[in-house]
């Protein structure tokens, strides 16, 4: 099928024929004549870089009067890059339309200028849900008579807390207005938003609902909490070519990791909540020319960006939930192109990974982590790829060639080759002489059944006798300030920041909260408590150490089950950047660089001049009624 016989304008055809569109994508395919010939809403689900913004884009711009000025359509976007990006494209599609207009309105710019555009009616209203709001009340804006609405990335706009303002919007349009609902999962908050607000609505998924894109890979190594760090070096440095994004829990995490690997001579940098809107600019804009190659970021920051061709996603922590995932992987093969989802976890989370396939019908591969030899191999043969491939000026060279041959004829070819790498790899060869292998021993690494200690109880026992069994604590709030086990869990979350923390048998009563830790984790726990001016933890008196194989076996819970249970976050907390509020900032540190000297690496930085630091934190982030560090809802009465 060729977009021609979609029965689009031909104003819209030449427009895209000459943006180089010939071929509809699948979800253009099923979409676009579903808009144009039928009159009911649509929910349609697709992953994040499948053309949903042409999918909804051309109809609606087939189906708005250009004479008309007056909104007729409205598209909301969760953040302030994809708003841009949205305008952008249908201005693209609409540029042989005589009279249409695209505004974009979003936040983080100065609304005086926005005003100023929306002096003449555009037909159509790209926005953020809270800038909207804003000119909305300020009488600037009349969404009465709008024919369409379009909630593009709906998943990441609830994710991100906009669902009092998508609600508040809706209610502002009109009954007979057409709806248009584009996700790439369908989480029971979106199911619940269709339900109440569209009306005989279809629903179109193009692929598996709520699976990962089809042509990215999964594969995760298995390490120690301590080595995450090196880890993240040798899988960097085992793909020379990469581009990609590592996404961390918080923002101190963020910057740790970022700074460490510049420090290493990456070439990378990060975006995060406390970036201002012009640093976050700034390093975007870095990102996209491939001025670096790494952009280390959190999930909310992250949101809404595009970015083409990005090779690697990986996964520094694992997310909480696996819609999130979902979304990091789908940020890697795109527009038919490979790409590779990577995941560094400890031993203790591999159930994680068990939940994350069975969740999106997809086969996750563990590989082991390279080693040094590996990693020189792999280097050497990409820079003899690079010579192979070097484009040669021939003009600028020519007059140094004969001074050059004079000055090297005593060397064989043989000699000339091995000076040559020596020059450029011999730094690489002495980092990697001696190192360690970071792969765990096959005895803690072997596959254990799905919850990781269900099925194996003589390994369980040997950890816990190594550990010294496990510890009963206490802590100071109890059922009348709301506590549950739920809500406990997500205490521990947000206070420790550490998913890999177990948490054993948990009792609450009206005034405490007993829940037993495995020893070794006990300093971590209690340690990360200890700034807490409302909440306080320690060890219950006349507490008593559990070995492994003891009569007492309480089931433990990594707070980052996917599927399946009671919530392991407490009062609908999903993970990521809230942690970065107070206590997650106390958790485990990402190993540093090995040895003392000076990175290896020999790779153009850019302007560090003008790498960002500091700057006004998000508007948002996901909300619950779980704890925050000292919050009153747990003070003590």
């Amino acid at each position: 099928m060729t977009f021609r016989e979609l029965n689009l304008k031909d104003e819209i055809l030449s427009a895209i024929e000459e943006l180089g569109y010939e071929q509809p994508m699948p979800v253009q395919e099923k979409t676009i004549p579903f808009m144009l010939e039928q009159t009911a809403d649509l929910v349609a689900l697709a992953q994040t870089g499948t053309g949903k913004t042409a999918a909804f884009g051309l109809p609606v711009l087939n189906m708005i009067d250009a004479n008309r000025k007056q909104v007729q359509a409205l598209v909301l976007s969760p953040t302030r890059e994809l708003c841009i990006q949205i305008a952008n494209d249908l201005k693209g599609y609409s540029k042989n339309m005589r009279g249409m207009r695209i505004v974009p309105v979003y936040g983080g710019e100065d609304i005086r200028t926005q005003l100023r555009q929306l002096d003449t009616a555009p037909q159509i209203i790209v926005a953020t849900p809270g800038r909207l709001i804003d000119l909305i009340e300020r009488g600037k804006i009349e969404l009465g008579a709008i024919d369409f609405l379009v909630l593009d990335e709906a998943d990441e706009m609830l994710n991100m807390g906009f669902k009092e303002d998508i609600e508040t919007i809706l209610e502002r349009t009109p009954d007979t207005r057409r709806t248009m609902l584009f996700s790439a999962t369908m989480p029971k908050e979106i199911a619940n938003i269709a339900k109440r607000y569209m009306k005989n609505y279809e629903e179109i998924t193009v692929g598996t609902k709520n699976a990962g894109a089809e042509n990215v890979e999964h594969i995760y190594y298995v390490s120690q909490a301590r080595q995450r760090y090196m880890v993240l070096k040798r899988i960097v440095d085992l793909n020379p070519d990469i581009y990609g994004i590592v996404f961390c829990r918080t923002r101190q995490e963020t910057k740790e990791v970022a700074d460490k690997l510049m420090h290493d001579g990456y070439s990378a940098d990060a975006l995060h909540g406390d970036l201002s809107q012009a640093q976050r600019d700034t390093v975007m804009q870095k990102f996209r020319i491939r001025n670096i190659q790494l952009l280390v970021a959190t999930d909310v920051a992250a949101r809404g960006l595009d970015v083409s061709d990005l090779t690697h996603v990986i996964n520094y922590n694992l997310p909480d939930d696996v819609e999130i995932y979902t979304h990091r992987s789908g940020r890697t093969g795109r527009a038919n192109k490979k790409g590779i989802a990577v995941s560094i976890i400890h031993s203790k989370e591999r159930f994680k990974i068990k939940d994350i396939e069975r969740m999106l019908r997809k086969n996750f591969i563990q590989e082991q982590i390279p080693n040094g030899l590996e990693v020189c191999k792999k280097q050497l043969f990409f820079m003899i790829d690079r010579m192979q491939n070097v484009e040669v000026s021939e003009e600028q060279i020519e007059q140094y060639v004969p001074q050059i041959m004079k000055q090297l004829e005593s060397l064989s070819k043989e000699e000339i080759l091995k000076r040559f790498v020596s020059i450029e790899f011999n730094r690489f060869l002495s980092y990697y002489k001696n190192a360690e292998d970071l792969n765990l021993p096959e005895h803690s690494t072997r596959e254990r059944g799905e919850r990781g200690d269900r099925n194996d109880r003589g390994e369980r026992g040997e950890r816990g006798a190594k550990s010294g069994g496990r510890v009963r604590l206490k802590m100071n709030i109890g059922e009348r300030e709301g506590v549950d086990p739920k809500r406990l869990l997500g205490i521990i979350n947000d206070v420790t920041g550490d998913k890999s923390i177990n948490i054993g048998s948990i009792e609450v009563t009206n005034k405490f909260t007993f829940f037993d830790v495995f020893a070794d984790q006990l300093d971590q726990v209690v340690t990360a408590f200890a700034g807490q001016s409302e909440v306080e933890v320690s060890e219950a008196k006349g507490s008593k150490t559990f070995e492994g194989g003891g009569s007492r076996k309480p089931e433990y819970r990594s707070r980052g089950s996917y599927g399946g249970g009671e919530s392991r976050s407490g009062g609908g907390y999903r993970g990521g950047e809230r942690s970065s509020d107070r206590g997650a900032d106390r958790g485990p540190r990402p190993a540093a660089s090995t040895g003392g000297e000076k990175p290896w690496r020999n790779r153009d930085l850019g302007d560090r001049s003008s790498r960002p630091s500091g700057g006004s934190s998000d508007r948002r982030s996901s909300g619950s009624a779980g704890y925050k560090g000292g919050s009153s809802s747990y003070k003590k009465r």
